[in-house]
């Protein structure tokens, strides 16, 4: 009885620290017998890549079963010999990100220089885990329209997931069974992906490490490009001890490598005003028809790394690049409210200034010291997405990769008033390495180490939109104050508005930023029908938040006011600087047991 408790004992802790360490590769085992049926020990088993030629090498146990974990993404063909057999080569085999493939072999006796083809594929059937998961390929990917080229929307094809609005401090942007959106787990090429940073806001959501590293827009070239991206698979449920930390989704993507051929790609997609009709809000108030451009180009080349005369990587070394840029100009149409001009006129000297950094009025006086304004204008956006990975093969043993990526986005919109822009900017960049090591045939081990930054920029700023005159900092910032984070809000909000609250905003340079460093280890180990596995993640977020030091802010609630010179309400403050440090430590432990070729158990 106290040995039965110390066992349950094991689970539960096994259970309570769970990992963050999602492997972003495949295992395949299985049993090789003879046609009487009785296990073959110590038969060779090779798994081989058909683009690479890389083998993952093992031998079966005294029972005949065979694992080779740590298997990247692709497709394989595998070898099956021993001496005074037949030899079997299955080929054919596709493996997913995390997939569990059983594939068992009878083996003929007869000379080891006979070669038996097996011609029926591998079964596409889960019979090793009860997970609930979805895997979408670069050739599905390829092959249907996205619009913005970006795989968020192919994530709602797993069942459970539906798409949430985004707010300010917690953009997870989908919900997994019901989950709260930030409660979703991504991570490439097996370290995490939950970097997010949001451009001058407080943002502990994202600041903690809840929500992945998406562009300013709110896209996945940040982590991948889609040209750069070999597949990713979304689990929804049941998903095994390696898995956790958040109880949403874990999406796992793996990134492409280069093949023993030369492979390249370009594109260019383009839109152009010139062949869209007018907004229909614009058309109606005889406005002219806003910019509209969108250029999204790039290409990919991969291949062996070749250095005539030096060195020829076929079969060992290999390279893959791609660039993504985005240069999109998007037409929106705004109806205002701005100060008249005769308010201009009258107030009093100090505010005039300010009012006359709002845009001239078009349209309809409100009566009360506000006018209507409708125009048409374009929000600019700007990408650009590169990657680069290199993978090595040192032996037949050891392989060992490095991916560097950085993808800076940027985006400028035009708020309640129209002469104020707003630039929100991230800058991402990630380092990842990895190595798989074949230890023995029974045991192999998995590491990897990533650093992540990404820079997250806001700037509030005035231009000369419609007729505006920028007023000069010290208008709302006393000069004694200024600074480049100093930041200053002038707030119309009258009884009678038909749109939102006319404001004024002016900031320099706020900035937030969330920096990563993250290490994995998992070990496989096979002791008979026993397939252990053991791993531990380690986190460090130091994220950092956006510090004013000086902010004033002035709300007018009449026209009265503005003339007297009184705000109804107001306020100035100050920020420290804040620099937390959030530190995760994960472990886990797992046994599949395959009790036989039918039945496989997961403690």
């Amino acid at each position: 009885m106290k040995q039965r408790n110390g066992v349950l004992v094991f689970i539960f802790l096994c259970s309570s620290l769970i990992s963050l360490a999602q492997t972003p590769t495949a295992v395949v085992n299985g049993q090789v017998r003879d046609t009487s049926g009785s296990a073959i020990p110590n038969a060779s088993v090779e798994v081989i890549n058909d683009a690479t030629n890389l083998r993952y090498v093992t031998e079966t146990n005294d029972e005949g079963i065979y694992s080779v974990p740590n298997v990247p993404p692709g497709t394989y063909h595998i070898r099956v010999s021993k001496q005074g057999f037949k030899t079997i080569v299955h080929p054919d085999i596709t493996l997913n990100v995390q997939d569990a493939k059983a594939i068992g072999f009878t083996v003929p006796v007869g000379p080891i220089s006979d070669t038996v083809t097996v011609e029926a594929g591998a079964s596409m059937i889960n019979t090793t885990d009860a997970s609930v998961s979805t895997v979408v390929d670069r050739q599905f990917v390829e092959n249907i329209p996205l619009n913005g080229r970006s795989f968020q929307s192919l994530l709602t094809l797993a069942p459970g997931v539906v798409t949430v609005p985004g707010g300010s401090n917690s953009s997870g942007q989908f919900s997994v069974n019901g989950q709260r959106a930030s409660a979703n787990n991504f991570t490439v090429d097996g370290v995490s992906a939950n970097f997010g940073a949001v451009p001058g806001t407080f943002g502990l959501p994202a600041n903690s490490g809840n929500t992945p590293g998406f562009t300013v827009f709110g896209t996945t070239q940040s982590l991948v490009s889609i040209d750069g991206l070999q597949e990713f698979k979304v689990q929804t449920s049941t998903y095994s001890s390696e898995y956790g930390r958040q109880p949403g989704g874990q999406v796992s993507i793996v990134t492409r490598s280069g093949t023993n051929q030369f492979h390249g790609s370009v594109f260019e997609y383009f839109r152009n005003d010139v062949l869209d009709a007018n907004d229909w809000f614009a058309d109606r108030a005889g406005r002219p028809k806003p910019a509209e451009r969108q250029n999204d180009f790039g290409g990919t080349l991969g291949g062996p790394v070749v250095i005539p005369a030096l060195y020829d990587g076929h079969n060992r070394t290999f390279f893959f690049f791609s660039y993504e840029g985005l240069r999109l100009r998007q037409p929106q149409f705004s109806l205002t409210n701005v100060p008249t001009l005769a308010l201009r006129q009258q107030a009093v000297a100090g505010i005039q200034p300010l009012l006359n950094a709002f845009p001239l009025p078009n349209g309809k006086d409100l009566g009360n010291g506000l006018a209507e304004l409708n125009a048409g204008y374009s929000n600019p956006s700007n990408l650009d997405a590169t990657s680069v990975r290199v993978d090595h093969s040192l032996n037949s043993k050891l392989v060992a990769f490095a991916r560097y990526n950085k993808a800076p986005s940027e985006i400028t919109t035009r708020g309640s008033v129209l002469s104020r822009f707003q630039s929100s900017r991230l800058d991402t960049q990630t380092i990842t390495l990895g190595a798989t090591a074949s230890l023995t045939p029974r045991m192999s081990n998995e590491f990897r180490a990533n650093y992540s930054s990404n820079g997250a920029y806001l700037t509030f700023g005035l231009d000369n939109f419609g007729g505006a005159v920028p007023p000069p900092q010290s208008a709302l910032i006393p000069t004694q104050y200024d600074s480049n984070s100093a930041a200053g809000s002038f707030n119309l909000q009258f009884s009678g508005l038909t749109a939102s609250v006319p404001q004024l905003n002016i900031l320099r340079n706020g900035s937030t930023s969330q920096r990563q460093v993250n290490i994995v280890d998992n070990v496989s180990y096979s002791v008979r029908s026993h397939q252990f596995k053991f791993g531990i993640d380690y986190r460090r977020l130091t994220p950092t938040f956006s510090v004013n030091s000086y902010v004033v802010s002035a709300t007018f609630s009449s026209q009265q006011q503005v003339l007297d010179g009184t705000a109804s309400s107001g306020f100035v403050r100050s920020t420290i600087p804040m620099e937390p440090v959030f530190l995760n430590f994960s472990a886990y432990g797992q046994d599949t047991w395959r009790l036989s070729h039918r039945l496989t158990l997961q403690l």
